[in-house]
């Protein structure tokens, strides 16, 4: 995908009432597939008709048509988030049944739409794609540490203070990255090794 990938900058809610069917839509920013699942565990209603639901995080997605005929609920609902650029995002519409069968094309049309004006109303932040690194800072460099980061969308995930300095876990942009750690090595001199987190190699 070129250009900008979109995220949700919270939870957005969209309803809409077709032929006396009502569909409601939440969307949510999610990390991956367990953070998709638990959005819908907290937000599906069990006395509903149907909970459809589709998500994306990076190369990762899957749909639920709920009971729908099969290809007109989910895969309309991925195609919304797919058509504005978006990712890591959570996509769930409840429909109450009117008593009123829309059919094939008719239930395509009103999971996308729905979707799609969520989507199209809601907050949205640029997504950027970040890897974890730890670095223990020194004291003496901690407040430089601190106040440089933020140039650079640095987000600080955690910073756990010990005897000598901080154990900090930062979330660094992937094009920072080769920058932030150039400029941990040379202001600690290479005395504090920067590691990647989430369970790649580390050297």
């Amino acid at each position: 995908m070129g250009g900008m990938t979109w995220t949700l900058d919270g939870i957005a809610e969209h309803e809409s009432i077709i032929r006396h069917s009502v569909f409601r839509t939440l969307a949510a920013p999610v990390e991956d597939e367990a953070g998709a699942m638990a959005f819908l565990a907290e937000v599906a209603v069990p006395d509903a008709t149907h909970n459809c639901w589709a998500f994306r995080v990076g190369e990762r997605y899957r749909v639920s048509d709920d009971g729908e005929p099969s290809g007109t609920a989910g895969r309309p609902i991925l195609s919304a988030i797919e058509g504005q650029d978006f990712d890591g995002v959570m996509v769930v519409v409840t429909r109450w049944f009117g008593g009123i069968k829309l059919g094939a094309g008719g239930l395509v049309r009103a999971y996308g739409g729905a979707a799609a004006a969520c989507l199209r109303e809601a907050a949205r932040i640029e997504r950027v794609e970040r890897i974890r690194l730890g670095f223990h800072c020194p004291f003496p460099v901690f407040a430089e540490v601190e106040a440089k980061l933020p140039g650079w969308n640095v987000e600080t995930r955690r910073c756990d203070f010990g005897a000598a300095g901080a154990t900090m876990e930062l979330a660094v942009p992937v094009q920072e990255r080769m920058a932030v750690e150039a400029w941990l090595r040379d202001l600690t001199r290479g005395q504090e090794p920067v590691r990647v987190l989430d369970g790649e190699p580390e050297g």
